[in-house]
């Protein structure tokens, strides 16, 4: 399966001699053309796939195939995800283990700070190294070091080795889930038809940290001797199979300039293009509030209703079935967002990407009002389900405003998805690093009530973002430079394609096709 996972390469491979006989690339049966040396193709043979049936290419797999692979991948952002949240289980066992001081911060925190910290940064860096390499370098290195982070953490005889493996281990983690997302838009050609399996990575990457905490719990009320270690001894075990599967490129440009693309455009465009600094606060947020809830319902559940540890973790599960049944009614959404290329006047025939953002507003609205609902229901007077369904209200929120960001910004930004996406997963993960840090004395000095208020207003000032964009995103889009340079030409595309064929005297892709091509040539992150 890891061989035929190969990228589609955009049908190009260099022969540097033309009397050389031809190989196959990448299990392919490729054609061979021969062309005289002249200005444009410099003498060189062009390679590509049969013709649009070729069977190799990964568009052309059968549904079936396609989503054994994407089921696979997604449940690699599931096993990866899981330390994120399953660590706390195990931070009070921690603390005592080395005398960590708790006042008058968890300082048990820091390791959550330490994984998000290095999840913000490592994508820049080594994603872009996997252009160059292709998949398979990336998914196995990374997923090395992420499964030595987790022995790391196992055998720690002190604090300061949790914090630097949680650092390598958030890292890693970000990395392969940035490569999952490649993998979906590699084999899932048009916007219907990567639809559903990209709701269902959305689901998998919420849930997958969503599930930690329970998992740690249950670990820690199991194993009794060492209970914290035992929540790194598991993940070791069920993390160190050879289940891995890979993209990858024979099409190697220059690793030095992609660093600095990957790098700068990102950073570039979290500086100066509004659209996604406003809308990296807005899921930023969102993402701390997934993040401050692990400590923050402990926190709560244990003094209101004096529930123990595993019961706290289970309630933190209500986030993951907010997500699920977000993941549920979303296809509603994709219905509405395809419907809205009847009224496109601007690009006729192509949804318009405002129309990404019909789910994520009421969305919103219910992350902002959960905020409110749990912080003055949970109570001892209020029975515990009701500040429980606050935070099922809050999971459906998280998942709508993810979803709508991670879409948005890969529509309106086309060719530059990429580059605005990781500028939202630096901004999402530095600020979901920080914000757990809050929840001890946020809680303690404010109040349930007035904290949960607190968080519920800045919540619902940053829903009026997307509702700006709903009304005003054509006239924003024409103001910004980045988003004209980013768009596709279609009639230039055609004339491109026209112009290749008569000069290779062979087939190349279309300009739908180069398009999902140009984004996989980014390793698209979906986080």
């Amino acid at each position: 399966m890891a061989e035929a996972l190969n990228r589609d390469n955009a049908g190009v491979e260099l022969a540097g001699s033309r009397s050389e006989p031809i190989r196959e690339v990448g299990g392919a049966d490729l054609q061979t053309h021969r062309n005289e040396p002249d200005d444009r193709n410099d003498g060189k043979t062009i390679h590509t796939w049969t013709g649009p049936d070729d069977r190799d290419n990964p568009f052309n797999w059968t549904t079936f195939y396609k989503w054994v692979v994407t089921l696979t991948v997604c449940f690699i952002s599931i096993l990866t995800g899981l330390p994120a949240g399953s660590y706390g289980a195990g931070a009070s066992y921690i603390a005592e283990r080395f005398n960590v001081q708790n006042m008058p911060i968890d300082n048990t925190v820091w390791a959550t700070t330490s994984w998000n910290m290095g999840a913000a940064f490592w994508p820049l860096v080594f994603v872009p190294m996997t252009e160059s390499s292709g998949g398979m370098p990336g998914y196995v290195g990374a997923y090395i070091i992420f499964v030595a982070s987790l022995f790391g953490s196992a055998f720690a005889q002190n604090f300061a080795t949790i914090l630097i493996t949680r650092f390598f281990g958030g890292g890693a983690s970000s990395v392969v889930i940035n490569i999952v997302g490649g993998s979906i838009a590699d084999i899932w050609r048009g916007d219907r038809a990567r639809s559903i399996p990209m709701s269902i990575f959305g689901f998998t990457s919420v849930a997958g940290i969503a599930l930690g905490p329970f998992m740690g719990s249950m670990i820690v009320q199991m194993n009794r001797t060492d209970p914290w270690r035992w929540i790194f001894y598991i993940q070791i075990i069920f993390n160190s199979g050879k289940e891995i599967y890979a993209v990858s490129e024979l099409d190697k440009p220059s690793t030095i300039n992609l660093i600095k693309i990957s790098f700068w455009r990102p950073v570039k465009m979290l500086l100066t293009e509004p659209v996604v600094s406003v809308f990296t606060v807005w899921v930023s947020f969102a993402w701390g509030i997934l993040l401050l809830f692990f400590s923050s319902v402990v926190q709560t559940f244990e003094s209101a209703y004096g529930f123990n540890i595993l019961s706290t973790r289970l309630v933190q599960l209500a986030i993951r079935v907010g997500a699920l049944i977000a993941t549920v009614i979303n296809p509603i959404q994709d219905r509405l967002f395809l419907q809205s290329a009847r009224r496109n006047s601007e690009r006729p025939g192509k949804p318009i990407a405002e129309a990404r953002l019909y789910f994520a507003i009421p969305g919103s609205l219910l992350f902002t009002a959960g905020l409110f609902w749990y912080g003055w229901t949970c109570r001892q007077s209020v029975h515990w389900i009701v500040p429980t369904i606050a935070i099922t209200a809050v999971g459906i929120g998280i998942y709508s405003i993810y979803l709508g960001v991670v879409n948005y910004l890969t529509d309106a930004y086309e060719k530059f998805a990429a580059s605005a996406l990781l500028a939202a997963s630096l901004g999402r993960n530095s600020f979901g690093a920080f914000l757990p840090l809050a929840s001890q004395p946020l809680f303690n000095d404010l109040g349930f009530g007035w904290a949960g208020s607190l968080l519920g207003f800045i919540g619902l000032a940053l829903s009026v973002a997307p509702v700006v964009l709903l009304f005003k995103g054509p006239a924003i889009r024409a103001r910004s430079p980045s988003m004209r340079e980013a768009g596709y030409d279609d009639d230039a595309e055609e004339e491109e394609q026209m112009r290749r064929t008569n000069s290779y005297g062979h087939k190349h892709h279309g300009p739908t096709e180069r398009r999902k091509i140009s984004l996989r040539r980014q390793s698209l992150p979906v986080w």
